[in-house]
């Protein structure tokens, strides 16, 4: 079994994610509990909630595979130190969010230092904003994304993860989701078998698969290490088919959320087909 999904849009309330997840034929989804372009969002009805709660048990989705998406104003390894305590409390709030609707996890960007302040200062005022977080919320795995290093980001190489992981006080709250689009534009190659082997080896020694709990499938519009995020859909970009072939039959990947931000919603579902018709191990 593989679970497939994309990130579907919740405009019309929470209820309406699930609904549109189905309409593709996905098992697993990403959605934003809230308006992600803004700061604070009106709390969530019990009704909304309930209902959130009832469609995925009328459409067969497991919390286990739905993957909620963090905004991406927050920037949790923020220089200022006003503006890092305005992310940390909106990240406490979507975690909270994520605990009435039931689920269990969150995906969130590391930060960017803003050329204010180093990498390792950043990378720590990450580690020490989840561990706020964790103090301040039950139970939600907390799953960092890896960018693909544009700009001020952190959280392009493995090294990156791994230091933040290092510094979290409760790890069974920490996870990590792998972006491919991400991963080839921040210099890991993955259109060769031997080389993408050979990054699954890297993130294994360095960071270890027990923290992995999702992935992000996109092909790339722009060439490998380009520090470039640009998605594309699978197959049209830079790079390819095959790489997403592998992914589907190595049994690693079997029972986490794989989900697509490919651009074109169109071809959703037909991506989702495509991907579950390589589903036969190999490894």
């Amino acid at each position: 079994m593989r679970y497939i999904g994309a990130h579907v849009s919740a405009l019309g309330g929470v209820g309406q994610s699930v609904i549109r997840a189905s309409n593709i034929k996905a098992n697993a989804f990403s959605f934003f509990t809230k308006n992600q372009r803004r700061w604070k969002s009106l709390s969530m009805k019990v009704d909304e909630i309930n209902n959130f709660k009832n469609l995925c048990k009328e459409h067969n989705f497991s919390y286990d595979y739905i993957l909620p998406h963090a905004s991406y104003l927050i920037n949790l390894g923020h220089p200022n130190k006003d503006l890092l305590k305005k992310s940390r409390e909106s990240f406490i709030d979507e975690i909270k969010r994520c605990q009435l609707l039931n689920l269990r996890f969150i995906n969130f960007h590391p930060g960017n230092h803003l050329y204010r302040i180093s990498e390792d200062l950043c990378l720590q005022n990450v580690s020490d904003s989840i561990n706020i977080a964790i103090q301040s919320t039950e139970k939600i795995i907390l799953v960092i994304e890896n960018t693909a290093g544009q700009g001020s980001s952190i959280g392009y190489r493995f090294e990156h993860l791994a230091k933040i992981i290092d510094k979290v006080e409760d790890k069974s709250r920490i996870g990590v989701c792998l972006d491919t689009c991400h991963l080839f534009a921040s210099g890991y190659e993955l259109r060769i078998k031997e080389s993408f082997d050979s990054t699954f080896k890297k993130f294994e020694k360095i960071i270890g698969f027990q923290f992995l709990f999702a992935m992000h499938l996109n092909d790339s519009k722009k060439e490998l290490n380009s520090r470039v995020d640009r998605h594309e859909n699978l197959g049209k970009g830079k790079i390819g088919y095959e790489c997403f072939s592998w992914i589907i039959k190595d049994y690693r990947f079997c029972s986490i959320p794989l989900i697509l931000e490919t651009p074109n919603h169109d071809h959703w579902e037909k991506e989702i087909f495509w991907l579950r018709s390589k589903n036969n191990f190999y490894t």
